[in-house]
């Protein structure tokens, strides 16, 4: 089983920038597409982007030009750069596989606050 953990949250004024770090365990991480994940309060958990193992990605509309996603299978990480953040971008943070493929148990998450 693998498990995430992910980190780098934190608070931020809107316009400013986060990255987000997702750590695996597990070999299976470097074969599988990822995810990251948001959920702000009293809404559903969305995806915000997918990473493919040979890199290709997409984007939620909402955060496309703003956030980018990588991966670093060597470290089994998977990366969330956030830059222009607002202030609807506050919510808890969740990496996992991506739609459709394998999907692990959740993690903690990590807290992105912004302010206005």
């Amino acid at each position: 089983q693998v498990q995430l953990v992910e980190s780098g949250g934190g608070l931020v004024q809107a316009g400013g920038s986060l990255r987000l770090s997702c750590a695996a365990s597990g070999s299976f991480f470097s074969v599988n597409a990822m995810g990251w994940y948001r959920q702000a309060p009293g809404k559903e958990r969305e995806l915000v982007a997918t990473i493919r193992s040979g890199g290709s990605t997409n984007y939620a509309d909402s955060v496309k030009g703003r956030f980018t996603i990588s991966r670093d299978n060597a470290k089994n990480t998977v990366y969330l750069q956030m830059n222009s953040l607002k202030p609807e971008d506050t919510a808890v943070y969740y990496c996992n596989g991506a739609p459709g493929f394998t999907f692990w148990s959740w993690g903690q998450g990590t807290q992105v606050t912004v302010s206005s």
